[in-house]
């Protein structure tokens, strides 16, 4: 007996339709000398700390860091996972052969093998690796069946990502919780999550410490064209109105007139993550529902798999689009341009090079039926997007004009588009992301032609960065906190992103579902708890995208056989045994500014006579600036001197250091020297005898004591 393992009910049902499995069993399908049977996704996880060791069950800084001799799989603790556990492994140990009808992905072959690992299979394994769920698909993939150890790097690149999730969450998370959670709720720390939050806490302080500035700018109206002045904005009204006087004793000439055409090459096919930012984009859509509703579409035999991070297809497909296109029924009006003549095998969409484990998202040619406006709403872009594609590039005319008036530098661009190409699909789309210059038609102008002119100024304010949307933060995680727009640049970088395509949205419902970030309208804001979190962690590696970028690189390598899951796994062992020396026995440490307790106050310290003759009122740190970003300093009731802009910058002076109370002068000397004198009798966690030295104050704003 064959038994066929699929991750849920549905996806068995339809493998078992196929194959002729039609006897309904407890738990499984059956017929035609195969028994099918499914998970619900995750049956089996990792061990949890306490099942290794009983020491592990308590959270305490003396246990840490945890590093299992070996990690080991369970069975998840739920009554409905156990029973179906134990049909698969019954069937399992029975079976003369076992089929792996697993998700086609990294995620969906770690699920599968945990399982088969738990329920001690011994029968070989074939794997069913297919890119669509419809009865071809599948009956072609079942006629294709791939060795199961084909995908033994895949495995071991699931392995090691749970692994190094473990490793840092569990240990990170216990660490900073005890060490600075001061009784308060547990402080998360994760691969992703953390350097994800970090960048949203840096976007959140840039735009909060933003102070608006206004500025002007010259510009003058010639021929009914407006041209800017080639100059840097003007900082004060007085330089704008003697610009302006400057510009009405000279005449505007022509320098240079300059018509080029252009083309605007066609949209990418999506992969999962430019589809959750199209959707976003468009619809409001975060990427949780995005994936959500893709996935319906994949299951009802309606797109391609969906769980994807490249946007071409492979090249044994180009024989199927026209199949493919001839049943987009609905699409006809849009398809019959391109059915008219043979479709071209271009580089930019065939590409067996650029496709790893599937290509890129499409419709299937099977005719939606019954699905919800929101799922047709993604069906839709998925299915304009194939379609354009294979529409010809949208051909433009670029004009630049460049002027002067009197030694005043002045130009104006516009474009108008000569042949729609690609851009028909999108006819009428008011949210198709237009250029500002775009259909501004100018008139012809000839190289030295002078005359009158309307120069005028106009004013304008500096804006602060732009909030993260869910699309931009999924951008920004895809390529490592790099802003790249170019599409090639960003296929080159997606290696190095944080994160998979498959997990991105959870990491954000994480960051949602713990409070460390809410949303107003589509922008994605820091909570004050999210904000406290990151200018606890003063570890760089945790919260550094281009370093998790790196660590999602050596994953996918592994995947290739290119890079040893061990050596991942014993270079995160090592990070997070570093860690934990760094943040519990460092003696020269970074002072964590934690936020402020409000039941936690210092008794009032005794008033110590300065030393040198000056009055005591010239001691005024209140008097004093912030140095991270120049706002008032206050007393921070009786524990700190801090910024009076604290929620944005987190700057403060704790009263208290190491267990040594610090005078007005030492405060004083460290805002005004950036260090104090030495100071006798600090305590420092790992140390039996008491230690002197000074406080420094870093290039980041955090204290260090130097022996």
């Amino acid at each position: 007996m064959k038994v066929c393992i699929a991750e849920k009910p549905s996806v068995a049902r339809d493998i078992a339709k196929v194959i002729g499995a039609n006897q309904a069993k407890d738990g499984y399908m059956e017929g035609n000398g195969y028994q099918v049977t499914w998970t619900f996704g995750h049956l089996c996880t990792l061990k949890e700390p306490h099942d290794y060791t009983e020491k592990w069950k308590y959270w305490r800084l003396e246990d840490l860091p945890m590093i299992p001799s070996s990690f080991g799989v369970k069975v998840m603790e739920d009554s409905g996972v156990q029973k179906q556990f134990h049909v698969i492994s019954r069937l399992v140990q029975a079976a003369d052969e076992v089929i792996n009808c697993g998700d086609a992905g990294q995620e969906g072959e770690l699920i599968q093998r945990w399982v088969l690992l738990k329920a001690k299979c011994t029968a070989p394994i074939k794997r069913l690796w297919i890119s669509s769920l419809t009865e071809e698909a599948i009956r072609e993939g079942f006629q294709k069946l791939k060795d199961g150890n084909q995908y033994n790097n895949l495995y071991a690149a699931g392995s090691a990502r749970a692994i190094g999730d473990w490793l840092l969450g569990m240990n990170a998370t216990r660490l900073f919780t005890k060490k600075f959670g001061q009784g308060k709720a547990t402080l998360s720390i994760g691969r992703v999550q953390t350097p994800t939050l970090a960048m949203l806490v840096q976007r959140q302080k840039e735009i909060d410490a933003f102070n608006s500035e206004d500025y002007w700018e010259l510009k003058t109206l010639y021929r009914e064209t407006e041209f800017n002045a080639a100059i840097e904005r003007l900082t004060n009204a007085e330089k704008a109105e003697k610009g302006l006087a400057y510009l009405k004793e000279h005449p505007f000439e022509v320098t240079s007139f300059e018509q080029k055409e252009g083309k605007e090459g066609n949209p990418r096919l999506f992969d999962l993550t430019g589809l959750q930012v199209e959707s976003n984009r468009k619809y409001g859509y975060s990427a949780e529902e995005t994936l959500k509703l893709i996935q319906r579409l994949y299951e009802s035999k309606l797109v391609t798999y969906p769980r994807v991070d490249t946007t071409y297809l492979s090249e044994d497909l180009h024989p199927k689009i026209p199949g493919i296109m001839g049943g987009m029924k609905y699409y006809s009006q849009l398809t019959a341009p391109v059915l008219a003549k043979p479709i071209p095998k271009s580089k930019t969409v065939f590409d067996d090079k650029k496709v790893t484990d599937h290509h890129a998202i499409i419709p299937t040619g099977i005719v939606p039926s019954g699905i919800t406006a929101q799922e047709q709403h993604i069906y839709d872009l998925i299915a304009k997007r194939f379609i354009a594609a294979f529409y010809p590039e949208c051909k433009v005319s670029n004009t630049t004009v460049l002027g002067k008036v009197g030694q005043i530098e002045f130009k104006a661009t516009g474009k108008q588009i000569i042949e729609p190409g690609w851009r028909t699909v999108y006819a009428g789309d008011v949210s198709l992301k237009k250029d500002p210059e775009e259909e501004k038609v100018m008139p012809h102008f000839t190289e030295g032609e002078s005359g009158p002119h309307e120069p005028k100024v106009h004013q304008g304010k500096t804006s602060p960065p732009k909030p993260y949307t869910e699309a931009t933060l999924l951008r920004a995680m895809e390529t490592a906190g790099k802003q790249v727009e170019d599409e090639e640049m960003r296929e080159l970088l997606k290696d190095n992103g944080i994160g998979r395509p498959s997990t991105r949205a959870n990491i954000i419902e994480t960051l949602f579902r713990r409070k460390y970030i809410e949303k107003k309208k589509k922008n994605l804001i820091a909570t004050q708890t999210g904000i406290d979190l990151i200018d606890t962690i003063q570890n760089e590696l945790l919260k550094s995208p281009e370093l998790t970028g790196d660590w999602e690189k050596k994953l996918r390598l592994i995947e290739k056989g290119e890079y040893a899951a061990d050596t991942f796994k014993k270079e995160l062992i090592q990070m997070v045994v570093d860690l934990t020396n760094e943040v519990i026995f460092n003696t020269h440490r970074v002072i964590n500014i934690a936020p402020e307790s409000k039941e936690t106050t210092l008794p009032e310290k005794k008033e110590r006579k300065p030393r040198e003759s000056k009055p005591k009122e010239e001691i005024n740190i209140e008097a004093m600036h912030c140095p991270k970003c120049k706002n008032q300093l206050l007393k921070r009731g009786n524990t700190a001197f801090g910024c009076s802009n604290f929620s944005v910058c987190g700057f403060k002076i704790p009263f208290e250091i190491l267990g040594k109370k610090l005078t007005e002068k030492q405060i004083f000397e460290l805002l005004s020297k950036g260090k104090t004198s030495k100071i006798k009798g600090f305590v420092v966690p790992g140390s039996t005898t008491p230690t002197d030295g000074k406080l420094v104050m870093t290039g980041n704003f955090n204290l260090e004591l130097e022996s």
